[in-house]
């Protein structure tokens, strides 16, 4: 599937599940999964199981590290509704898909999955749930992990086979 398409369906998508959405509150909510969820799918959409395990292990990371964070600095948000302001869990978790889909298949993916993400942290700031440090770094807690465990998508594969009298390359290639 061509990369307008693919982001042309999903930003479809979250539109219209954004009609639902009364609020910003609301639709950063519904882009909080529905990001990592089209990222999802765009891996599976491309047959690319490497890249569903790769965006699987550095999204489980990020966001188990903003939770081990919050848990542990106890800030509180300022509205006062709460003390796990740090780091922002909708910017971490919108930034790994984001940076997931950036670094595997490249800024024509990246882009609009980053203005969507942008949109959200600027969301969870104006509305008083976090503030600038809290989004920041759970934007940078997102793209560190998928920045360190997500290798760029290749459709040409080489393979080494070293035999006890042979060495071999054999290879393949992705449609």
């Amino acid at each position: 599937m061509k990369p307008l398409a693919l982001i042309t369906s999903c930003v479809i998508g979250t539109l219209s599940l954004s009609a639902h959405a009364s609020t910003s509150e609301d639709l950063a909510q519904i882009l909080r999964f529905g990001l990592p969820a089209a990222a999802a799918a765009t891996s599976w959409a491309k047959d690319d199981s490497e890249g569903l395990w790769q965006f699987g292990i550095s999204f489980a990371a990020s966001s188990a590290t903003a939770l081990a964070l919050k848990s542990s600095v106890d800030a509180e948000r300022p509205d006062g509704s709460s003390n796990d302001s740090f780091p922002s869990g909708h910017a971490t978790n919108t930034f790994a898909a984001a940076s997931y889909l950036q670094q595997r298949y490249g800024w024509e993916y990246g882009v609009p999955a980053y203005a969507l993400a942008s949109w959200t942290a600027v969301s969870r700031v104006n509305t008083d749930h976090h503030r600038w440090g809290d989004v920041l770094a759970g934007a940078a807690l997102g793209m560190a992990f998928s920045y360190w465990l997500v290798d760029p998508y290749s459709p040409v594969q080489l393979t080494p086979l070293i035999g006890k009298d042979s060495v071999m390359l054999t290879g393949s290639i992705r449609f």
